[in-house]
């Protein structure tokens, strides 16, 4: 056969497969370059968009989101006080990497030395509050590890509070997320990782927060960078928008500022595709109950938490919530008791449930109180 004739045939047969083969077109698209990445709705944890979440990676300075977050639990449970000074040992000082160069005796209160983890990402103030909350950097870590454990976590352990790169220190984006997530609700956590610029030492000492995501991205309030030869670059950050709350984590983006442009492009799929219908935000009075022997004879009702859920755009409609609440009952009654629930649907299907709890403390009435309520009722009668 002829060269020619052998092309063209060799041609038409290869343009005939191309059609018999199943097509396959990948839903979502995003040009992320990172090795992992994870976008994650605050809310329900549900994850949007993943890549190799699971994979165990070196997390970098992403570390400190843990670090921090032991600190401020120690702090809300009123186990150390922001104005308590902090002693840097000849083990903080001794540390390398992104630091505030803490001498051996300088002190700083504790409320700085946590400034300085959250915004200047600074190894030796992670040294300096381990030691102050634990006794030695050790014993913190070993805390770390534990509280990794109780929330779920399934691909992380720490070796140091503060994550330059050691053997068996790791952890991977869906965790880093979970981590994040849980973040969220510890006091003083977005105040400080939202801070973009600090004087320390008097104002002699300028700190820059390295999540530009801060100044780049509407809505940006926390969380970390990191950054390693091994580790390349990192970022677990969280942007809200709306009553719509994403988390987003990228490992290994492989060149300087790939971590910035990668978060972002998961933010703009995320934002560009879902929103959050919300019935009641915390706190919110979502009724009243009858009180029985009570000073007062009702009391408010409040959701304990957002009383809402992430959807598609588009499928707002389809989400609805019914109440179900105590017709009545006897004082006393304590502030955030739970007095009913409220229910959300998809259609028919139950996507969450939020308790409707008392707004404040109802003492029970006196004998008098009764007895002129008693005699109003039989007035009226």
């Amino acid at each position: 056969m002829p060269d020619k004739r052998r092309t063209a045939l060799v041609l038409v047969l290869a343009f005939c497969w191309c059609f018999l083969l199943p097509i396959t077109v990948k839903a979502d698209v995003v040009e992320v370059s990172a090795e992992s990445y994870v976008l994650m709705d605050a809310d329900s944890g549900k994850i949007l968009l993943a890549e190799n979440e699971d994979k165990k990676l070196t997390p970098a300075s992403m570390t400190k989101i843990m670090t921090l977050m032991l600190a401020l639990e120690d702090l809300q449970e009123g186990k150390v006080g922001l104005k308590d000074k902090v002693v840097a040992s000849e083990n903080a000082w001794k540390m390398g990497g992104s630091q505030v160069y803490l001498e051996p005796g300088e002190e700083m209160t504790f409320e700085d030395m946590l400034i300085a983890i959250a915004v200047g990402s600074a190894n030796d103030a992670c040294v300096a509050v381990a030691e102050h909350l634990d006794g030695t950097h050790q014993n913190f870590v070993q805390r770390m590890n534990e509280k990794a454990r109780s929330i779920g976590l399934k691909n992380t352990t720490f070796i140091n509070a503060y994550g330059l790169t050691a053997e068996g220190h790791y952890s991977s984006a869906r965790d880093m997320a979970t981590i994040a997530r849980y973040a969220l609700e510890v006091p003083k956590m977005l105040e400080y990782t939202s801070i973009k610029e600090y004087n320390l030492r008097q104002g002699e000492f300028k700190l820059f927060n390295t999540n530009k995501l801060l100044w780049w991205y509407e809505g940006t309030d926390g969380f970390k960078t990191g950054w390693t030869d091994e580790a390349k670059y990192c970022l677990t950050s969280t942007v809200k928008r709306d009553d719509l709350r994403l988390i987003a984590v990228v490992m290994a983006s492989p060149v300087p500022q790939s971590h910035f442009r990668d978060s972002m492009q998961l933010f703009n799929y995320g934002f560009a595709r879902y929103s959050f219908k919300s019935f009641f935000a915390p706190g919110s009075t979502c009724g009243t109950v009858q009180v029985g022997k009570g000073e007062q004879e009702q009391v408010a009702v409040v959701a304990g938490e957002n009383a809402g859920v992430i959807c598609a755009k588009g499928e707002e409609k389809k989400i609805s919530h019914k109440k179900s609440l105590s017709a009545y009952i006897d004082a006393p009654v304590k502030a955030g008791q739970k007095l009913g629930e409220l229910m959300i649907y998809q259609d028919q299907e139950l996507l969450k449930k939020v308790n409707l709890n008392a707004a404040q403390d109802v003492q029970r009435g006196g004998l008098l109180r009764e007895f002129l309520k008693m005699l109003a009722e039989t007035y009226l009668l």
